[in-house]
């Protein structure tokens, strides 16, 4: 289950609206460090599940039309929309989306010490780039 903040709370938060706050609704930022902290002191990796692959399509709330246009941190068109999944689909090919998702896995592993990451939606992703690449 993802942690990040989403406002939708059916989608257990695999919609994404803010990828570097933790959702309220599991504690504060200092209780998921003291939670990481206490799992390391008993030799346990702690592994972060990423929304990488898409993000909420909302428009208020989070990155989908950040800067007035559809094509920000998304692909453009039909081609940034996941309609069975009702979310936006980031352009890899975007030198600023690729700067921002690994700047987000940057601030996880940093501010709150997570071992590693486990990535949503990976077959999405390589579909997604297979067709900027042909």
């Amino acid at each position: 289950m993802s942690i990040m903040e989403h406002a939708y709370y059916a989608s257990f938060g695999y919609q994404v609206t803010s990828f570097y706050a933790i959702s309220s609704r599991f504690g504060t930022p200092e209780d998921l460090k003291e939670l990481i902290d206490t799992a390391h002191g008993l030799g346990i990796r702690v592994l972060l599940d990423v929304v990488h692959s898409h993000a909420s399509k909302n428009v208020n709330d989070g990155l989908n039309q950040f800067d007035g246009t559809d094509y920000c941190y998304f692909h453009s068109g039909g081609k940034g929309n996941h309609d069975q999944w009702d979310s936006r689909l980031f352009n890899y090919g975007n030198y600023e989306t690729l700067r921002f998702l690994l700047s987000n896995l940057k601030f996880y592993l940093q501010e709150y010490k997570f071992d590693g990451f486990r990535f949503d939606g990976v077959t999405s992703m390589l579909i997604c780039r297979l067709h900027d690449v042909s």
